[in-house]
């Protein structure tokens, strides 16, 4: 069958933040950033370490996959302001803690040129992705319209949308429901082989793991790209063979 749809993930897939070792960093200025949204001087010494190792122990996921929100661990990690603050207090943090991911990001050059290049094709478009610490979708959206990806795309769909993360097939699901594309007919370009390989074949997509920046961990239906104009090139292949049959692709 042809390629009517092609779903990306969105960090180090259109988008690059930061990189890993630069995780406490950011946690530091994420946490400054909320405190000075509270209006509070930012604790020192013992005070300050034990705020950061609570930040720590509130980055985990559930293991069911559902999401936890970005806005239940502020309320926890920030607890004693809460009596002084209005009811929206918890959603002004939430923004103030990611203003510094958002402050790192590094578009692809290759992102809007290949959403464009697969939308002449007739080929429909959508962003399915996690966002760190369960942070809300709508800030997301925003934050994809800033880099002009949000328009770019027929749908975009967050763990938050749906409740799940990735793997979990339902952000998967809901995109292609909202694109009217099945499953056997679509595509999954991601970054990471558990999140968007496993996750995607678990949708019934096309796995495509993009860079191999991971230990690979995939099943041997997934295919390798170097890169994003790979995936286009990918996908023209698989389209221009659709018509014979089913034909092995080697990467």
């Amino acid at each position: 069958m042809p390629i009517r749809a092609v779903l990306f993930d969105l960090g180090e897939t259109l988008v690059s933040y930061y990189p890993p070792q630069e995780f406490m960093s950011i946690l530091r200025r994420s946490v400054d950033a909320c405190l000075r949204a509270l209006d509070v001087p930012p604790p020192i010494g013992e005070a300050q370490t034990e705020l950061l190792h609570q930040a720590l122990e509130l980055n985990q996921e559930r293991a069911d996959l559902a999401v936890w929100p970005l806005e239940e661990r502020l309320r926890v990690l920030f607890a004693q302001y809460e009596p002084t603050r209005d009811c929206r207090w918890v959603e002004r943090l939430a923004q103030a803690f990611l203003e510094p991911v958002f402050a790192t990001a590094q578009v692809s050059h290759d992102a809007l040129p290949v959403l464009a290049a697969l939308k002449r094709r007739g080929v429909k478009t959508a962003i399915v992705s996690n966002t760190p610490w369960g942070s809300p979708g709508r800030t997301w959206r925003s934050e994809l319209a800033r880099h002009d990806l949000l328009s770019a795309v027929d749908a975009v769909v967050f763990c938050r949308d749906v409740g799940w993360r990735k793997p979990h097939p339902a952000p998967f699901r809901r995109a292609l429901e909202m694109i009217g594309v099945h499953a056997k007919d679509a595509a999954f370009v991601g970054d990471n082989p558990v999140w968007d390989v496993e996750g995607a074949e678990s949708a019934g997509l096309l796995p495509i793991l993009l860079g191999g920046r991971h230990p690979l961990r995939m099943s041997g239906r997934a295919i390798l790209a170097q890169s994003l104009p790979d995936v286009l090139l990918t996908v023209d292949q698989l389209n221009s063979t659709a018509s014979t049959g089913p034909q092995p692709i080697l990467a």
